[in-house]
């Protein structure tokens, strides 16, 4: 199954780096996001500091969903998705290739945007690199496991950029709520070990998530 799905996901970073499509969309989208933001709301250094977690979590968010409906909807194209099916992966190697490709694409964004977010906002995240590190790589896993199976969802409707918007948002909301406050609380010098309920929380909710791809999308897919 690992092998298959790193077949899968070798086979989307390939095509990625031949069309480089998602991954400057997304940076490009994200840069703008977070620079809009941060004009908006920046008043003085304490301020910024404050809205930091919110203009970090909700760049993540809306850029991401950008990634993850069209990492699918290569598969629209001229019958990819079929093509797919009757190779020998299971659907269960299928979401993990495509989780994992997509989990690098949003990872590469969140290279880009999460300096800018700091540099603008003066938000000190380089004093606690490690813990903020984990922090958004814990809330990426579990936004991208449960994006990329309600994105296998959508994959077929024409409204999918949208429909993928409104049915995800809502799920990964207690994912998005853990990394804004524990990213604020870290930020404002909160002791980590103080934080350890936020990140248990993001590894169960990463777990929830990465099971229920891997039990759902093969049912998901053939009906």
């Amino acid at each position: 199954m690992l092998r298959h799905a790193l077949v899968i996901a070798g086979r989307d970073l390939r095509i990625e780096l031949r069309a480089r499509e998602i991954v400057p969309t997304m940076t490009l989208f994200g840069v703008l996001l977070a620079v809009l933001s941060s004009m908006s709301l920046y008043v003085n250094e304490e301020t910024g500091r404050a809205v930091a977690p919110g203009v970090l979590w909700i760049t993540i968010a809306f850029a991401g969903t950008l990634g993850l409906s069209r990492t699918w909807g290569r598969e629209r194209e001229e019958d990819a998705l079929r093509g797919l099916l009757l190779s020998r992966a299971s659907s269960s190697s299928i979401f993990l290739g495509k989780a994992l490709g997509s989990l690098v694409f949003v990872l590469l964004t969140e290279l880009v945007v999460a300096p800018l977010v700091a540099l603008l906002l003066h938000a000190p995240v380089f004093d606690h690199l490690l813990p903020f590190a984990a922090l958004v790589f814990l809330g990426t896993v579990g936004f991208v496991a449960a994006g990329t199976l309600f994105g296998a969802m959508v994959a077929r409707t024409r409204a999918r950029d949208l429909l993928l918007a409104v049915v995800l948002y809502p799920l990964v909301s207690p994912a998005l709520l853990c990394g804004v406050v524990a990213t604020r609380d870290l930020l404002g010098g909160t002791p980590v070990h103080d934080l350890l309920d936020w990140y248990r929380t993001l590894v169960v909710f990463d777990l929830v998530c990465i099971a229920g791809g891997i039990g759902l999308l093969g049912p998901l897919l053939t009906e």
